[in-house]
């Protein structure tokens, strides 16, 4: 199997995955939300008759969206109207190519790493890819010559930028206690253990990063209750002159940024796909013991907890989202400014002392 190949089924394999628990997290908010209100939530869509509670809903909101008109106003200006949603959607959508699902797959002699790009500076790939999407905000504002749609537009700015120091700063902590950019070396750092038992996690290394990280990524999904960009009950949102498939995107995107945020907090913070006591051939338990495993099932193990805990902060995100009410424009950039970069730098110094004593 050539090298083309085998990146070729990584990608395809990597979108199937990303596109797909994307789609759910919209079935996934409905029902949630449903639960916290009192309501039974989506589902009424079937196929032949089947229901399974709610869950081909997902697939009834997509052809929705790719059958309804897609108007674009006459006073817009319709190239960079047009390109926003995909610009917001592309960037976050291509930071899935250095998140590692596994360690390696042995087959027949070769090793197959569990991710599609090894790059050794994977930590500012993912930062800086996160960051152009700031791009699409503004320009779904500003391209739709509309001063509302613009005032969402450079709000939404506003708090990415402001969000996005604390975020940068968090992970300094991190970065001296693993001294890697690589995402694969962080989590193999994080297979070591502590004391003999506890597990070498970041949140137990960096308890006020992983915070500070927490809300700030939070933040920068623009969702309650730091939805300020689109902020109903004071302004007309930044996506209000979209509709059909790029409305769509633009609403898949803020579902992304949930699932790649929780992808980041499992990756840097809680191990990834590292599972407690467990190495390549099997567990090797504090207490004593071992349980030698065969290959197939170390890595099936590694693949179900990535994604067990990537699920967990998904649902956790969308429990804060219909628990809290929006903040204010001033609370959120308070929040940012005077709570979290001051948190992120006390964190930096001490680290730092901790690491010199």
């Amino acid at each position: 199997m050539s090298e083309v190949l085998i990146i070729l089924i990584k990608v395809i394999c990597a979108l199937v995955w990303l596109l797909l628990i994307t789609l759910y997290l919209t079935w996934l908010e409905r029902k949630e939300s449903a639960v916290i209100q009192d309501r039974i939530g989506a589902n009424r869509a079937d196929i032949l008759g089947i229901r399974a509670i709610g869950l081909f809903q997902p697939f009834a909101d997509a052809i929705k969206f790719v059958f309804k008109e897609d108007f674009t106003p006459n006073f817009s200006k319709k190239f960079l109207h047009t390109m926003a949603p995909f610009i917001s959607f592309f960037f976050v959508a291509v930071t899935i190519a250095v998140i590692p699902f596994g360690d390696v797959l042995r087959i027949g002699g070769r090793e197959i790493k569990l991710l599609i790009v090894d790059f050794n500076v994977g930590l500012l790939f993912v930062l800086a890819m996160l960051s152009l999407g700031i791009y699409g905000i503004i320009l779904g504002g500003w391209a739709s010559n509309n001063r509302y749609t613009l005032l969402g537009g450079m709000r939404g700015a506003a708090q990415l930028v402001s969000y996005e120091v604390a975020l940068g700063l968090s992970l300094v902590g991190l970065i001296m206690v693993y001294p890697s950019l690589n995402l694969s070396s962080i989590v193999h750092f994080q297979g070591e253990l502590l004391f003999g038992w506890l597990p070498k996690w970041g949140v137990f290394l960096q308890p006020l990063g992983c915070l500070v990280f927490f809300f700030a990524a939070f933040a920068e999904t623009k969702r309650v209750p730091f939805d300020l960009p689109e902020g109903e009950s004071e302004i007309v949102g930044f996506f209000t002159e979209y509709s059909g498939l790029k409305w769509g995107l633009f609403m898949m995107t803020d579902f992304m940024e949930v699932l790649i945020i929780s992808t980041l907090l499992t990756t840097l913070f809680f191990g990834g796909w590292q599972v407690p006591w467990m190495a390549a051939d099997g567990f090797h338990f504090p207490w004593g013991g071992e349980w030698q495993l065969p290959h197939g099932i170390v890595v099936l193990f590694q693949v179900l907890a990535f994604n067990l805990k990537v699920f967990f902060f998904c649902w956790l995100q969308i429990l804060i989202r219909w628990t809290y009410p929006r903040f204010r424009y001033d609370q959120v950039m308070d929040l940012g400014w005077k709570l979290l970069i001051p948190l992120s730098l006390a964190n930096i110094i001490g680290t730092g002392i901790l690491m010199s004593i």
